[in-house]
């Protein structure tokens, strides 16, 4: 599943063994270069690195990984959680997983933010209740820079109060079929969009959204049709056709990877939360 997916969030997940010593990670990638979260029998991913670095601070012991949402090949991450499951007799604390994962995860360019000890039932996918992404836009003719990998140039001059217009009419629940991949494994496609925000800041135009789960590439078929309206080559109302119309061919072109962050993921008890 991608941009990141939550892969049927609404399954009740299988029962647990007890017994696990369980951590709940948020973790921060730079996807460039990477084949996404999940492991692949050829090539790096972030799941790969993750379990590899864990499974260094207990002699090598397998460390399997669950994450909150799989993301494709050159996505990145601000705020994926993850669980993992440590041997039961294996004593470890907080502070060894975040420093010693994150000196066995160099030069690589993933990064513990934080942890935190969590029951047997905590599941890093089926416990989370909504995921945010953000999609960045680098809106001016000059090439990118400093932030290549980072963002989609578009040369086009965007307008965002169109773009939002167009947003509002996404927002609430709908059948996405024109924004799901072909290759999309979900059993529905109805998702509940709760924010679909888009902001200018100077020559940047983000797309920021939140929903429980999403479809495969259902953000960034959003942002590919969202740039055709911004830039004037289709009508605001344009929208309103494509979600009708239930057919991907209808809506604008996937937008590049490297444009997306996942940048939280929200749980009815934050395990992070100390207060």
């Amino acid at each position: 599943m991608s941009d990141t997916q939550a892969a049927e969030p609404l399954a009740e997940p299988a029962a647990e063994p007890t017994g696990l010593n369980r951590w709940a990670l948020r973790i921060e990638y730079d996807g460039t270069g990477y084949l996404g979260w999940q492991k692949q029998n050829d090539g790096t991913s972030i799941q790969g690195l993750i379990e590899a670095a864990a499974s260094k601070l207990v002699r090598n012991r397998p460390v399997p990984s669950i994450t909150a949402g799989r993301t494709d090949a050159g996505v990145h991450a601000a705020g994926m959680v993850i669980h993992i499951d440590f041997p039961d007799d294996a004593p470890i604390d907080a502070r060894q997983i975040r420093d010693g994962m994150g000196y066995h995860l160099k030069p690589h360019r993933v990064v513990v933010l934080e942890t935190a000890k969590v029951g047997p039932e905590w599941n890093a996918r089926f416990s989370a209740t909504w995921r945010s992404y953000r999609y960045t836009i680098l809106n001016r003719p000059a090439r990118p820079g400093l932030m290549e990998n980072r963002v989609w140039h578009i040369k086009r001059p965007l307008d965002v109060n169109l773009m939002q217009q167009a947003a509002n009419h996404l927002l609430g629940p709908h059948d996405f079929t024109s924004f799901r991949a072909v290759a999309c494994q979900a059993r529905s496609p109805i998702r509940t969009l709760d924010v679909l925000n888009i902001h200018r800041d100077g020559e940047l135009v983000m797309i920021d959204t939140k929903a429980r789960s999403f479809l495969h590439h259902q953000v960034r078929n959003m942002a590919g049709t969202l740039m055709m309206i911004g830039s004037r080559q289709w009508p605001v109302e344009k929208i309103i056709e494509i979600l009708e119309a239930k057919d991907r061919c209808a809506a604008g072109q996937t937008a590049p990877p490297e444009g997306l962050c996942l940048m939280d993921v929200g749980y009815p008890d934050d395990p992070f939360n100390c207060s």
